[in-house]
């Protein structure tokens, strides 16, 4: 008989490591798969102390500028400091152990258990608080996490997992429940993706579609590109206040960021000058030439302005900013790969519209996203809930921000109820499997125990089931 077996090529030297890994976390999350739910809720509570101290947080924000050259301290500041308490907050009264969920009406019981081993990504514009956030999630569910940075924020990365392992240790839990990917390479990442229980994927478009296509369960996200309408019932001062507040944070790292603005007709030329008085620099069409040639090369975002400071990005262009602006405007009409200013820009820059009119803003909202972005989030300043309401019948966004400063808000805060996270989740219309602000929910695995009715349903009668479809369809 012909010798029919096929030699299989021998593990590369990433899968080994990355098959190391996955070894050591799952011997961790073994460890905690029985703990009690005081149990997790100390080692969430030790994760973040350990990095949000007001000491280690100024440590990181400043490491994090200087590593990565995205982004500035203030903003970062912000996130590891503040925005991973309210993260905890947000979390830590949910049950996540035993039974979660009870509904008596369908006498059905759901009970949480731990998933495994996490495979987590970094994205390099916001690597202060996602491992965190991404870790205590995990560990909430009782699972492990690995997580896996973009090279250019791998010490941050360290530095804060680091910390994370310390406090773990410091209440009798393995260090291994967080592990980090130090050295890192697309292939580790890809193996990781393999080998790991469940992908949480923040980053790039090819990474999420290289999560999707690994063959593990995974939750990515879609592209942001926020459009934020003002129309002309709004508060104009509050509205430009908090428009720069979302544009400027941490330099427009951010996805959530304000992208473009669409202001209607009666209220456009009052708006555009609040928007002045808050710092905002009106490019000439001239100078839009110059932004355009510096920002987008061959069709693509150049990185090089990525989270960069206005004035550099000001500075590459050969515009001359005058002192005390903090963004661009950039007027826009189209939308599209022939107009790239409608598209994401991950930086200090906002394109600008003139609706006639609030049926007209949700048109152009649809056409900007069809671009890119859909499934995302928008906004509106108003305070018309007829107009709130038909914006949000209207578009394709799985969340739409009323009177808020969008990057802070659509994955939570304090002034709202959005669940914390930094992951967000775009629907179909995205090409993700969920709309949710994904959090620990979305990293365990449910049981459901039914138990019998205590009266059975009685099945209807055709007539009333079926109504009139018995009379007319033939």
């Amino acid at each position: 008989m012909p010798d029919t077996h096929v030699e299989r090529p021998a593990p590369s030297e990433a899968a080994l490591e990355v098959q190391a890994l996955i070894k050591r976390s799952r011997a961790a999350q073994a460890q905690i798969e029985n703990y009690t739910q005081e149990q997790v809720n100390d080692l969430i509570r030790a994760m973040v102390w350990s990095v949000a101290r007001p000491d280690r947080a100024e440590k990181i924000a400043k490491f994090a500028v200087e590593e990565t050259q995205l982004g500035n301290y203030d903003g970062k500041y912000l996130k590891i400091f503040r925005k991973t308490r309210a993260t905890l907050m947000d979390i830590i009264d949910d049950k996540s152990v035993g039974i979660i969920e009870e509904d008596k009406v369908r006498n059905v019981v759901k009970i949480a258990k731990p998933i495994g081993v996490i495979g987590a990504l970094v994205p390099s514009t916001n690597p202060e608080a996602t491992p965190v956030v991404k870790s205590i999630f995990a560990v909430k569910g009782r699972n492990s996490i690995i997580l896996a940075p973009h090279p250019r924020s791998k010490l941050t990365n360290k530095m804060i997992t680091g910390f994370m392992r310390d406090a773990l240790v410091a209440y009798g839990a393995p260090a291994d429940l967080v592990i980090s990917i130090d050295t890192t390479s697309l292939e580790k990442t890809n193996e990781l993706m393999k080998q790991c229980d469940r992908i949480l994927a923040t980053g790039g478009s090819p990474m999420v579609k290289a999560a999707y296509s690994s063959g593990t369960p995974a939750i990515g996200v879609g592209v942001g590109n926020a459009v934020v309408t003002v129309d002309d019932t709004a508060d104009l001062k509050d509205a430009a206040q908090k428009i720069r507040i979302s544009k400027t944070f941490d330099f427009a790292a951010s996805c959530s960021a304000d992208n473009s603005v669409v202001l209607v007709d009666k209220i456009y030329d009052q708006m555009l000058a609040n928007l002045q008085t808050e710092g905002g620099y009106v490019v000439s069409p001239e100078e839009k030439k110059k932004l355009q040639a510096v920002m987008f090369v061959d069709g693509h975002l150049n990185t090089g302005i990525v989270a960069q400071a206005p004035e550099k990005i000001a500075s590459m262009a050969g515009i001359n900013l005058p002192a005390g602006k903090l963004f661009f405007i950039v007027p826009e009409t189209g939308y599209g790969p022939d107009h790239p200013f409608s598209g994401e820009k991950l930086s200090v820059v906002m394109a600008l519209y003139r609706a006639k009119d609030i049926d007209h803003a949700i048109e152009l909202t649809n056409n900007i996203q069809a671009y890119q972005g859909q499934g995302h989030s928008c906004g509106i300043y108003s305070n018309s809930d007829a107009n709130i309401l038909k914006l949000a019948n209207a578009t394709k966004t799985s969340r739409v921000m009323v009177n808020q400063p969008q990057a802070p808000s659509n994955s939570g805060n304090l002034w709202n109820g959005m669940r914390q996270t930094y992951s967000l989740g775009c629907g179909s219309w995205g090409g993700n499997s969920t709309n949710n602000n994904i959090t620990w929910r979305d990293l365990i695995n449910e049981t459901w125990i039914s138990r019998p009715l205590a009266k059975t349903k009685e099945q209807l009668s055709d007539e009333a089931l079926f109504g009139s479809a018995i009379q007319r369809v033939k």
